[in-house]
């Protein structure tokens, strides 16, 4: 287990959550930050967490960003 790994599990005891899959939120948060602005990311994971918090399952949830992702402008080079 690696330090990620260790602060998804406290965190999600400290909240009593369910497990996750890590990799889905992270490659999300990537996809944002570099297909829109980084500081969507949080943001944007914070949303999808709304929505699965509400019942929408979580690669649906994904799939619905991941699509807006793709029709987005392209962001300005830094």
């Amino acid at each position: 287990m690696n330090a990620l790994d260790e602060w998804t599990d406290a965190v999600r005891g400290a909240l009593q959550l369910d497990p996750i899959d890590p990799k889905l939120v992270l490659d999300l948060a990537r996809d944002v930050a570099h297909g829109v602005l980084r500081p969507a990311a949080p943001l944007t994971a914070y949303l999808v967490g709304i929505a699965v918090g509400r019942g929408a399952e979580p690669h649906v949830a994904v799939a619905a960003v991941e699509q807006l992702i793709s029709g987005w402008p392209t962001p300005p080079e830094s």
